[in-house]
């Protein structure tokens, strides 16, 4: 019988560069570049809606009574305010949850280039998943949330990353059964001051050929050679030859560098990473947290690890 409720936990991801690759199929568009995620993260909590709305007599549902449908759209909320993500939706429609309520909370800023539109649309198809008892696998539940992450333009790499955890490597881009991942192990520590918001359909929207370009070189050099120190190198080319690096960025990367440091841009928004405590040592506040092994996971309820 299912639980009606369950909560998710996925980790924050910040991209250190990318190439864009659309198609029209979302399974298959995606991206090819590297990032970092982060124990800092997104947690999802998904339940059923009021009794009227979690109801199994609503045509194409089948199972338990006590499943969520599709009779009326449930509330989400984030960090407690009531809003709308639009992969979110796209996620609860394509399991039959329209009816569930979602209640998304992050410690993270919004639109700063920590995936947090695509952590709460994988958050959400776990939850969803476990607390109605679609029965679906976790490659399915990725490839649900990517498709609806990049049918809404918010993103095109976040959710395979966060699915996987750790320092991803896109090699090939598209959903689990198409995109291909590697890794740099590591547990290092992370740093990251956020100067405000980059609007990641705008650039996805508008002609990412020279980024691309700058994203494939930059790949290949962290094939070459997987290594952390090689990420943030290769980050920093990109950011300059894709012509995003913004003057903020580009002085507390300097800062860091005079401090005898490594940092980089988090792509896509106005923020700046490093590993180990180079934004500290610069004379930063930074927040601080890890690498994230495990990848996004069900966790018990209340907890946010």
């Amino acid at each position: 019988m299912s639980s009606q409720r369950a909560t998710a936990f996925v980790p924050g991801h910040v991209t250190a560069f990318f190439s864009a690759h659309p198609a029209d199929d979302p399974a298959v568009a995606g991206s090819r570049g590297a990032g970092v995620t982060l124990t800092d993260g997104v947690t999802v909590r998904v339940s059923a809606g009021d009794a009227e709305r979690a109801t199994g007599d609503a045509e194409g549902v089948t199972g338990d009574a006590e499943r969520a449908t599709g009779d009326g759209e449930g509330d989400t909320t984030i960090d407690g305010e009531f809003g709308s993500i639009g992969a979110v939706d796209d996620v609860l429609a394509e399991l039959d949850a329209t009816a569930a309520d979602v209640a998304v909370e992050t410690d993270l800023p919004i639109g700063a280039g920590f995936g947090v539109s695509g952590a709460a649309a994988l958050g959400t198809a776990l939850a969803a998943n476990d607390a109605f008892d679609r029965g679906r696998s976790e490659n399915d539940l990725v490839g649900i949330a990517h498709a609806a992450e990049v049918g809404r333009g918010t993103g095109l790499g976040d959710v395979v990353a966060q699915a996987r955890g750790g320092v991803p490597i896109r090699l090939e881009p598209g959903a689990p059964g198409v995109g291909e991942l590697d890794g740099i192990p590591g547990t290092a520590r992370v740093e990251y001051v956020t100067f405000g918001e980059l609007s990641t359909e705008t650039v996805l929207g508008g002609d990412t050929a020279a980024l691309s370009a700058a994203g494939e070189d930059a790949l290949d050099r962290l094939r070459a050679d997987p290594r952390l120190q090689t990420l943030t190198d290769a980050a920093r080319g990109f950011a300059r030859d894709a012509d995003l690096l913004v003057p903020e960025i580009a002085e507390a990367i300097a800062a860091v560098e005079s401090a005898g440091g490594e940092a980089a841009m988090a792509m896509l928004g106005r923020t700046v990473f490093a590993f180990g405590t180079g934004l500290s040592d610069a004379g930063y506040d930074p927040e601080g947290c890890r690498i994230d092994a495990a990848g996004a996971r069900l966790v018990d309820e209340g907890d946010r690890r």
